[in-house]
């Protein structure tokens, strides 16, 4: 693994003294990110090996992973203690006094009274939060009975029965911490059973982080959760996890899953707990990756509730139930769209992933073409494109999909760890479609779609809309067993960054991703997910462009930019849009929380009241589109179960109304006019 690192890694970078420095940052924090275990006389007995990292890794000693595993075990039978005891006694939730929840804006604790405070406040917290969730469920069922009064059934909210809930404030105080005392129990326990590899890994990957974001040693258990797919042959929920800090979060969500089809559960989320129906919900702060994976996972059919936490702060449950992913959604889907009855007609095109493969029957760029002829046939007056939010895909169908668009030549650069450079063209002379095109990207859009989107902004054959610049991911990671004697998987894997992609016109979409021609309001600015955020990220780089022949364009690009500002500046929901985006992004930072209960109650409720000022309804936007999507001849048809009395399958039809209603496409509509 170390000759890997250091002789296949794009960058080459030799394990030396600088490295094992920040490899040992990027340990502790892995170690004990939310610093709420080791005290700081614990992390100076640590620094002796900060210089040491590289000497380890080369002899294939690790001695800080299993001393730094050793200390952190016995501060968790210390803590598990205390946090007993303090849980044992009702809380004071009257005294001024405020948590911070930031682990950046904390040094690490200096005595056993200090951690023991810092852990008292964190619980103050979490019992209030569950306190006051009990005394909400009670309001809104109150609420509800009043408006129907003398409906039949018990009074059931998110499956907790009323009764269950206690009808004096002591009598919930002491609910709430006997669950928080459960909850970390069973956190504890788990802890206090690290598997065989986890030491060795966390100062592995600690070093592999330090070369980039995306090489990572995945153990055996990890490997099979690779990216964290819950599809396929595997029933579940259809989404990828990553460990942040100690807690999960959701990394993207596979087209056509059910997550996915849910419509709640979002990139970003933090998942706190997980429930079955019938169980108690498990608390997964702190817990192993896969173990997470295995509890998310079920039989088709069955319920999986999730306590998430939104990127603005605010806690929810989402009831998902799980399925085998539904494929024909994770396909490109067309539609005619016309403003006024009797005015042009132009064609959109979603495209959510880049897909095909040896065992996937349809492939991206087919697809595409096929849709391309049929929108040419209804001889629409522009065409958009839309691969917001997808997150990438097949190299090959990117650079195939670019050739539908443009004559023949180079689509994009890719160069490696020794400097050699390949350019990938296409070779078919000729176009599948002619007409003014648009594409549509946001932060979302990675990888594959940056090479599209760039490369047809480089031709000048398509204008870029979206909402600022896409993600910047422009690296190829290779995945590298580490078993290939071994009659069964023993070590795992290496993934590791091999490659690193470059524009038509030289520019890497590392970091900078693609600047959109015309940029819209974001409402995802607030959530930090952007390659350019991330800790180590290889720097953005530029090589000679590729000779290439432009567009021919007949609009004016600095025209098109004044009046779509002028329409942005008008159009009121744009104008909620941003005013949203900035809020969420104010309250990002504001990570100090009162445990007074009365200045929480404030708290909350300015939040919500704020929040309720300026957040646009997006369901209740006007309709400023006629949408009627094309019929899929490849695709199959969906069916009901047998004997189900649910109701029909209706996801065409909603995703034909969010696009009536989509200010976003409405403002690509009115560009595509102008583009003559």
């Amino acid at each position: 693994m170390t000759t890997l690192l250091e002789h296949q890694h794009l960058l080459g970078h030799p394990i030396d003294t600088t490295i094992s420095r920040e490899a040992y940052a990027e340990y502790l924090d892995r170690l004990d990110g939310a610093k709420m275990f080791l005290l700081q006389s614990d992390r100076d007995t640590l620094a002796r090996y900060a210089d040491k990292i590289g000497d380890e890794l080369h002899t294939g000693r690790l001695d800080l992973a299993h001393e730094g595993q050793k200390i952190w075990l016995a501060r968790v039978a210390e803590v598990d203690k205390f946090v007993s005891d303090l849980l044992s006694a009702p809380m004071n939730h009257d005294d001024e006094e405020y948590v911070e929840l930031d682990p950046k804006k904390l040094e690490a604790a200096a005595t056993d009274e200090e951690l023991k405070d810092r852990w008292r406040k964190r619980l103050e917290l979490e019992v209030m939060e569950h306190v006051a969730s009990m005394e909400q469920r009670l309001a809104r069922v109150g609420s509800a009975a009043g408006s129907a009064a003398g409906s039949a059934g018990p009074a059931v909210l998110d499956e907790i029965p009323i009764a269950d809930i206690p009808t004096t404030p002591e009598a919930r105080e002491a609910k709430a911490r006997a669950e928080v005392a459960k909850n970390y129990s069973a956190r504890f326990k788990r802890f206090r059973e690290p598997g065989p590899l986890d030491a060795a890994a966390d100062l592995v990957n600690a070093v592999t982080l330090t070369m980039d974001p995306h090489t990572d040693y995945l153990p055996p258990a990890e490997k099979a959760n690779f990216d964290i797919a819950i599809t396929g042959s595997l029933e579940g929920i259809g989404a990828s996890l990553r460990e942040r800090d100690d807690l999960i979060e959701v990394s993207d969500l596979v087209p056509g899953g059910a997550a996915w089809r849910q419509g709640k559960l979002a990139a970003g989320d933090l998942i706190l707990s997980v429930q079955d129906p019938g169980k108690d919900a498990v608390d997964i702060v702190d817990m192993r990756l896969d173990d997470v994976v295995q509890l998310i996972r079920g039989p088709k059919g069955t319920v999986v509730r999730l306590r998430v936490r939104k990127p603005d702060g605010h806690e929810e449950i989402i009831a998902i139930t799980r399925d085998v992913i539904n494929i024909e959604e994770s396909y490109a889907r067309a539609a005619i769209l016309q403003r006024t009855k009797g005015g042009p007609l132009y064609g959109y095109i979603h495209l959510p992933s880049f897909y095909g493969g040896a065992n996937t029957p349809r492939r991206a760029s087919s697809d595409i073409r096929r849709l391309l002829g049929e929108l040419d046939a209804k001889h629409v007056a522009g065409i958009i494109l839309d691969i917001r939010e997808n997150g990438g895909g097949l190299l090959r169908d990117a650079v195939d999909l670019t050739g539908e668009f443009i004559d023949k030549g180079p689509v994009v650069q890719v160069r490696d760890h020794a400097g050699d450079l390949e350019v990938l063209k296409d070779d078919h002379p000729g176009v599948e479609t002619a007409a003014p095109l648009i594409v549509m990207v946001d932060q979302f859009s990675a990888s594959a779609s940056e090479i599209l989107a760039g490369a047809l902004q480089d031709y000048r054959r398509a204008l870029i809309v979206g909402t600022g610049p896409t993600h910047g991911k422009g690296t190829v990671q290779a995945v590298i067993d580490l078993d290939r004697d071994a009659d069964r998987p023993v070590l795992g894997v290496l993934k590791i960054t091999i490659q690193q992609f470059f524009r038509v016109s030289g520019a890497s979409t590392q970091i900078d991703g693609v600047t959109p021609d015309i940029t819209l309001p974001n409402p995802s600015s607030y959530i930090k997910s952007a390659e350019r955020t991330l800790d180590h990220a290889i720097p953005f780089m530029k090589i000679a462009p590729a000779p290439h022949d432009d567009w021919k364009i007949n609009y004016d690009v600095l025209k098109l930019q004044r009046d779509s500002a002028a329409r942005v500046a008008r159009n009121p929901i744009f104008v909620k849009i941003s005013a949203t985006a900035e809020l969420l992004a104010k309250r990002r930072d504001d990570t100090r929380v009162p445990l007074q209960r009365s200045a929480w109650d404030a708290r909350e409720k300015k939040e919500k009241d704020e929040l309720a000022a300026v957040a646009p309804d997006l369901d209740k936007a006007p309709v400023t589109l006629t949408v009627k999507a094309l019929e899929d001849p490849l695709a199959s048809k969906p069916t009901r179960p047998p004997g189900s009395t649910g109701r029909t399958d209706d996801r065409l039809q909603r995703w034909q109304d969010a696009l009536a209603r989509d200010p976003w496409l409405d403002e690509s509509v009115s560009l595509l006019g102008e583009m003559k």
